[in-house]
């Protein structure tokens, strides 16, 4: 066994994943799976630079998880950074930071890894070979990869719930302008991915990330969440659409209620649940596998 530890860090959280890896199936054994929201990305859209309480705030998760790392005795790790430090101007900054805390440097990847660090970390579980579309939300953009057992295709759009919601909603619930100017952006986006990707053609549709899996947890009317019965669960599009509509019309302290609902994306569920929507109504899915495992999986698969 190689006992191994995977950093995410995106737009709106970072996630660190401690497990062993064994040397003939590749079979993860999850020690340690953890998430804290630090929205590094805050006002990364309209300024271009990581703004410093943003970058304090991603410090203090990363001295949190250098010390689960160090107890559980890691022998290898790899930190991979995503959307908002991809488009910061001051991500110097950043990468100096996590060396200095973590002693390895971030990998600013682009946008066409991630998606192929999410399409193995979903799939890995998924032994048949149907065709799978997976759709990983996140905080600044969404990957779209097509593939059944290896990658055929990948795309990376700009749209993810912390940035859409910061260029568009100003109300509280969300004004009907505004809920069309983030469906606009996300009509965009889908035309744009699929000028690359088939999205329209695969059997499976594969949900990853928060928005995703907050969404199911809604759907399944759960008392709290528990990602046992999240991970694999299938939400259908009339329940995603039923959700959706209930966010939008909610404010603030409604959604904050929800029992399922983290603080952190209280502010941004709405929005991520719109794209849900709109990828579902433009594909035809009938329904959404969701996926407890995504990219972070597939950070810690790749440096077993």
């Amino acid at each position: 066994m190689t006992r191994v530890a995977g950093i995410d860090c995106g737009t709106n959280s970072i996630r660190l994943l401690v497990a062993d890896v064994h040397p003939e199936t590749g079979e993860l054994i999850e020690l340690d799976r953890r998430m804290t929201i630090v929205r590094l990305g805050q006002g990364v859209d309209r300024t271009g630079r990581l703004a410093p309480e943003a970058l304090e705030r991603t410090f203090a998760a990363c001295r949190e998880y250098a010390a689960v790392i160090e107890e559980l005795g890691a022998e290898r790790l790899r930190f991979v950074a995503t959307s908002a430090s991809r488009d910061a101007e001051n991500r110097d900054e950043f990468v100096k930071g996590v060396v200095e805390i973590l002693g390895v440097e971030p990998e600013v990847i682009s946008g066409d890894q991630e998606a192929e660090f999410s399409f193995t970390g979903a799939t890995a579980e998924l032994h048949g070979t149907d065709r799978c579309l997976v759709v990983d939300i996140g905080g600044g953009s969404t990957e779209f990869v097509v593939g059944a057992r290896h990658v055929e295709a990948a795309r990376s759009v700009d749209i993810g719930c912390v940035r859409l919601t910061e260029r568009h909603v100003r109300s509280d619930p969300p004004a009907p302008a505004e809920i069309e100017a983030v469906r606009a952006d996300i009509r965009a986006a889908l035309d744009l991915a699929e000028r690359t990707v088939p999205i329209s053609e695969a059997r499976t549709l594969v949900g990853l990330a928060g928005s995703v899996t907050t969404v199911a947890a809604i759907a399944l009317g759960l008392p709290e969440y528990d990602s046992t019965k999240i991970h694999h669960s299938r939400i259908s599009r009339d329940q995603v659409a039923e959700v959706t509509g209930r966010l939008l019309a909610s404010t603030h302290d409604e959604r904050a209620a929800i029992p399922v609902m983290h603080p952190g994306r209280v502010d941004v569920i709405a929005a991520g649940a719109l794209v849900l929507l709109e990828i579902m109504e433009r594909t035809g899915a009938p329904e959404v596998v969701v996926s407890e495992h995504d990219i972070l999986d597939g950070i810690a698969l790749s440096v077993a």
